[in-house]
């Protein structure tokens, strides 16, 4: 128990995992509870692919701090004999559930909607089955604690959501039901509060000032593929990855990132690159930027684009990314 001079009079600190299917708002979510930008966010499914631990630093009702580790974790859908990398992410999401104290189930609340009223998109199905196969894997984790949110509350009307609430009741699984846009930060406060009480009384795990536990030579290169995939998400295949090469400190303070963008075919590199390099540049700044205003520092951003066909079953691609290879 860690004394306080203010009223405070312990800490507490705990994990908590963030799952759900793919799309569903979860990195949306870990940056709404800790506050600034630590995971990924793009329209195309499956963004995050290894665990990324968010660290926000809350208040419980008695005001004493709590420390709770988001464990961001990639979403969960059925993954095919021969798809490795969606197998290893599968397992990767139900580690981080049973290495939590409490899990945030996360559901795209309009895509359910349109279920219940026979008007889904294929994408809307996917989640559908999704969805049921996360409430299933954690009615066989009853020992857990386990929240759900509905996502993207703002984009329904407000009598709706009875109906989508009385669908996930019936499960008897969840301690309590969050009614969210991570994206307009609504319902974000009680969540805060309930997550914080759910930690254990423990000392900080992390610094108080630190958000996030990844590697900065990872977390510079999932900016820079999230600016792939938000520049190019219809034209590019989701079995593209960024690397960072090298990372080096100048005499000035300045950081000079080189980083490979791997895509799987010939045929896709004209497209990263674009017409006279336009695409590629674009990408470039816009990933440069937010990784200056992540780092505090200038940064010089050199990308380019290879072509390796087989990086989805290189043993050593997932170890980099701490994923399991052999699941």
């Amino acid at each position: 128990m860690n004394s306080n001079p203010k009223k405070n009079i312990l800490t507490r600190a705990g994990f908590a995992a963030i799952i759900g299917a793919p799309n569903a708002g979860k990195s949306t979510l870990v940056n709404a509870l800790v506050g600034e930008k630590v995971s990924i966010v793009t329209h195309k499914v499956q963004t995050t692919r290894f665990q990324v631990r968010g660290i926000a630093m809350l208040k419980d009702p008695d005001d004493n701090d709590a420390q709770v580790i988001l464990v961001d974790t990639p979403g969960i859908f059925k993954a095919g004999e021969d798809d490795r990398l969606g197998r290893s992410m599968v397992h990767a999401a139900w580690s981080g559930v049973s290495d939590s104290d409490a899990t945030i189930h996360v559901v795209d609340a309009p895509g359910f909607l349109r279920v219940i009223d026979q008007e889904p998109t294929a994408q809307d199905k996917r989640a559908f089955k999704d969805t049921e196969r996360v409430t299933a894997g954690l009615k066989k984790r009853e020992e857990k604690t386990a929240f759900l949110a509905l996502n993207k509350i703002d984009e329904i009307a407000h009598d709706r959501l009875l109906d989508v609430i009385a669908a996930f009741k019936n499960h008897d699984i969840y301690r309590e039901i969050f009614l969210i846009s991570a994206l307009n930060y609504d319902g974000i406060g009680a969540m805060k509060l309930v997550l914080a009480q759910t930690m254990p009384k423990s000392p900080f795990l992390f610094p108080p000032d630190q958000a996030a536990d990844i590697p900065s030579r990872l977390m510079a290169a999932e900016i820079t593929r999230e600016k792939l995939f938000l520049r190019l998400h219809d034209e590019l295949p989701y079995a593209s990855t960024v690397e960072t090469e090298k990372w080096t400190r100048q005499k000035n303070g300045d950081i000079r990132i080189d980083q490979i963008i791997y895509v799987k075919r010939t045929s896709q590199k004209p497209i990263v690159l674009g017409k006279g390099g336009r695409t590629i540049r674009d990408i470039g700044a816009a990933a440069r930027q937010d990784i200056q205003d992540w780092l505090g520092s200038k940064v010089h951003l050199f990308l380019f684009v290879k072509v390796r066909e087989g990086w989805v079953d290189d043993r050593a691609r997932y170890a980099d990314s701490g994923l399991e290879f052999d699941v």
